[in-house]
């Protein structure tokens, strides 16, 4: 029984990249929805694309855990 080595390591790199992008785009949504209150106090407008880019980070989230769950059913 051999180990890839090479393998083993692009698959840690690839998990490890994906996993610090998830966490960001995470934490963006997250920062987006807590900005919104104080967007909200100075104009209208920036309260709106504070709470839509929060919710297309959190809908991104979802599409990549979704595509994620794909590929390991199929």
């Amino acid at each position: 029984m051999s180990i890839d080595w090479a393998a083993l390591g692009s698959v840690f790199g690839v998990s490890l990249a994906v996993t610090v992008a998830l966490v960001g785009l995470f934490t963006l949504g997250i920062v987006g929805l807590s900005q919104q209150d104080k967007a909200a106090a100075s104009t209208g407008g920036q309260a709106t694309k504070a709470r839509t880019g929060a919710y297309a980070c959190f809908a991104l989230c979802a599409a990549a855990v979704a595509y994620g769950i794909y590929l390991i059913v199929a």
